[in-house]
């Protein structure tokens, strides 16, 4: 078989298209392939599809192709343009590849698989790219999905914010609870971050919003109280985040107890912050006996932490009105502890109730955004950290969107 009969097959050329020549750089470790049509040939304009003669040819370009036998592989041709009566002059659609690219479609495709198994800087290593080619085909691929991105509004969402930087640095992740992918993503952590998400739909489109789940952060409640009919019912408060504020009250007693013990130089709660931050169940055995002993003394951050325990069992319950129950003698409790940073958690958590309560209406929680928040973390350590916010966006966009990635197969 001739070469150009081979690479024609390779790049999957098609009439009126052919290999016209094909020249090996062994020392360059390159093959550069070069593509022709038959004169007169007709072609269609890329807007009405009408077929027309060939108005003329744009300078010669080239298109990085699969490699062949480890050799870099270009394509090269003159892209024809025609003349259209009602749209003017226009390039016509190549096969090999979409418009604007400097790649064909199926090494598209390839760096797109290496680019979803690793970071940046690796995929640009295998593919022999440069850092800003392998970033400039992560970017068209996600602009690529976004474009594609059907307009469903989800029916239950999650709602939480992601450190992108140093300091007080966030962006608001929005995702589906039902998918377990990212529908909207805007810096910052303001009430007109969330309030973007919500402009996407009509009125008509947001009354499919179900159920919420967030956190007890107040420009997020106003946003979907703003463009939410019934938004108290929907506003599902997140379990994590609640019992974050009860761990952080536990921690708080346990500084300022270790503090007034240390100073009569009792020793006993010293190095013990990350044991009281365990859930009963989940502390390793290798701790179980020193905890025990530690609980069954008479310190404030033990009855603390049995506060803390006390309220897990809030969402065991099936019905409404047993939960309620529950929380009324919980925060009796809570209130009567003599524990100031417990009893201040638990006053917040009273004047939250209602978006406590609907939990028994959706029994949604945000452990999908929160399992999304650790899968962004990975995403931002794998990259050593991301300076530019909207390259961060787009990674996140790039593995967590659920988009469709690929382009158009010719």
């Amino acid at each position: 078989m001739r070469d150009t009969e081979l690479y024609r097959h390779l790049l999957g050329l098609v009439a009126p298209w052919e290999v016209s020549r094909v020249e090996l750089s062994v020392g360059g470790g390159r093959v550069d392939v070069w593509a022709e049509h038959p004169k007169g040939t007709r072609f269609a304009c890329p807007e009405c599809g009408a077929e027309l003669a060939v108005y003329d040819h744009a300078e010669e370009r080239a298109w990085r192709h699969l490699d062949s036998c480890a050799f870099l592989t270009y394509l090269h041709a003159r892209p024809p343009r025609v003349s259209c009566a009602d749209h003017g002059v226009r390039q016509v659609a190549l096969p090999w590849a979409e418009p604007m690219s400097r790649f064909t479609v199926l090494f598209e495709r390839l760096a797109i698989d290496v680019l979803q198994e690793c970071d940046v800087e690796g995929a640009a290593r295998l593919l022999r790219l440069s850092w800003d080619e392998a970033w400039h085909l992560m970017d068209r691929a996600v602009a690529r999905g976004l474009e594609r991105k059907p307009h469903v509004v989800p029916a239950r969402i999650g709602v939480d914010e992601k450190a992108a930087g140093r300091g007080q640095d966030y962006i608001t992740v929005v995702s589906n609870i039902d998918t377990g992918t990212v529908e909207h993503l805007a810096d910052e952590r303001r009430q007109t971050s969330l309030d973007g998400f919500f402009e996407k739909f009509s009125t008509e489109e947001r009354e499919g919003i179900e159920a919420v789940a967030m956190d007890m952060w107040d420009p997020y409640i106003a946003s979907a109280r703003e463009h939410l009919a019934d938004a108290d019912q929907k506003i599902v408060f997140d379990r994590y985040h609640l019992m974050k504020y009860l761990t952080g009250a536990v921690d708080t007693v346990r500084k300022q107890e270790n503090r007034a013990l240390a100073a009569t130089g009792d020793k006993s709660l010293s190095g013990t912050k990350y044991l009281w931050l365990y859930s009963a169940e989940n502390l390793p055995e290798r701790h179980q006996d020193r905890f025990a002993a530690l609980r069954g003394g008479d310190l404030k951050t033990a009855r603390a932490w049995a506060i803390k325990e006390s309220l897990r069992h809030f969402w065991l319950y099936k019905r409404r009105g047993w939960g309620e129950k529950h929380f009324r003698r919980w925060y009796f409790w809570a209130t009567h502890s003599r524990l100031q940073p417990v009893i201040d958690a638990a006053r917040t958590l009273k004047r939250h109730k209602a978006g406590l309560m609907s939990y028994f209406a959706h029994r949604v929680t945000n452990a999908g955004a929160e399992g999304l928040n650790s899968r962004i973390q990975a995403i931002r350590v794998s990259a050593r950290g991301y300076r530019n916010r909207e390259h961060f966006k787009t990674a996140i966009w790039f593995h967590l969107g659920g988009l469709e990635l690929d382009p158009t197969t010719p």
